[in-house]
């Protein structure tokens, strides 16, 4: 399998779609893998170099320094364009991979060719809930936290409707590394972009379920305001882990978002 190694972390990447073709570079939330983002990449990968990677600490890839912050999972994507030889990307994140995005974007400008954040935040107060979390992960593996997690994650429709995708999200769930997870937990909780989004240059979408739970309508809004020239784009029958839920919404978004950037 494909590894890129880090100066403290080895990262699983694949790719799907023809070199020749722009680039996306897609980072995964919080407990998820590079498989959230399947049904998203089965329908670009004809017009768009899709790369795909586990975050830090979760699926195939792996980190030995702790703690670790949001820059460190910025620069990890960074390396990841360095190994494929890559100056810049379109690049799509969603929720701890929408915090990495916007990190990239600020410190990184000139590799971000367009930006799309979806159910993400630059600030998730409480920080003491993230660290409660952390410690009862460590305690007791993701598993403690299952049930609760496919709630925020997805609609009472869609978890009653795709049994099997669901499953499938909380198979690759329970499998997370529980010191990982953690981590990242704790980099959550230090992470405060307010301050730096607003030089975000890049040209940036938002993308909202408006029934998640997770990170609320109002927190994409006020994100979508911050970022200069940025656009809002609101799926109503969605909740958090939209490229799940809402996979050819999310494809037509970024198909429209991606194609009009030179």
């Amino acid at each position: 399998m494909p590894f890129v190694q880090t100066r403290d972390a080895t990262l699983f990447v694949t790719e799907s779609g023809s070199p020749d073709n722009p680039a996306i570079l897609f980072s995964n939330s919080l407990g998820a893998t590079h498989r959230m983002w399947d049904a998203v990449v089965d329908q670009l990968a004809t017009d768009f170099r899709c790369i795909r990677y586990d975050t830090r600490g979760h699926g195939a890839s792996t980190c030995a320094r702790k703690p670790f912050d949001i820059a460190d999972l910025a620069d990890d994507a960074a390396a990841i364009l360095d190994n494929l030889g890559l100056e810049r990307a379109h690049v799509v994140g969603l929720s701890l991979g929408g915090m990495t995005g916007q990190d990239l974007a600020v410190r990184h400008p000139g590799r971000v060719r367009s930006l799309t954040l979806m159910a993400t935040t630059a600030h998730m107060p409480p920080a003491q809930s993230w660290l409660d979390r952390a410690a009862l992960v460590r305690r007791e593996t993701t598993r403690a936290i299952l049930d609760a997690t496919l709630q925020r994650w997805f609609t009472p429709a869609f978890l009653a409707e795709s049994p099997g995708s669901v499953r499938k999200v909380a198979e690759e769930f329970a499998a997370i590394d529980p010191d990982g997870y953690a981590a990242c937990c704790e980099a959550i909780a230090r992470m405060d972009l307010r301050g730096a989004i607003g030089a975000i240059a890049a040209p940036t979408l938002v993308i909202a379920g408006r029934q998640d739970p997770a990170t609320p309508l109002p927190m994409l809004v006020h994100l979508a305001d911050a970022i200069p020239g940025a656009r809002l784009a609101v799926f109503d029958q969605a909740a958090h882990l939209l490229a799940v839920e809402q996979p050819r919404r999310c494809v037509d978004e970024l198909h429209r978002h991606m194609t009009t950037i030179s």
